[in-house]
């Protein structure tokens, strides 16, 4: 029997990856795509094909540009329970009087004192 490392690196290595740049040519990572083009029609053409959830972690751009053309099916975030002085209009997944509608799906509590909250857009 394989161990749960071995198993969850041969799961991460047998993955299709994607990752969008406008600078790298290739991704040297097991079963990697790079995604340079109109990323919300790449995405949307992804999301057509059968198989399992598309997952990202973080946000960012790619993340603002997806949820803006409502491709982000579901959006996790987990607070943590620190506050952190600083940032700006950058470090926001909606900035500049931009608005996306959320409703939320569910909420779970950890022992650490962290809680995720799961989110639909609400235009669903």
């Amino acid at each position: 029997m394989e161990s749960v490392e071995g198993d969850f690196a041969i799961r991460m290595n047998t993955l299709a990856k994607y990752v969008v740049s406008t600078t790298m040519d290739r991704a040297d990572w097991n079963n990697s795509t790079i995604i340079q083009g109109n990323v919300p029609e790449e995405v949307a053409k992804l999301k057509q094909q059968p198989g399992k959830d598309i997952l990202m972690y973080g946000f960012g751009p790619v993340a603002r540009t997806l949820l803006q053309h409502n491709h982000l099916d579901e959006v996790r975030f987990w607070v943590h329970p620190i506050l952190v002085d600083g940032g700006n209009l950058g470090d926001l997944l909606i900035g500049d009087g931009g608005r996306a509608g959320l409703q939320l799906v569910d909420t779970k509590a950890l022992s650490s004192g962290v809680v995720i909250l799961s989110y639909r857009s609400a235009a669903e």
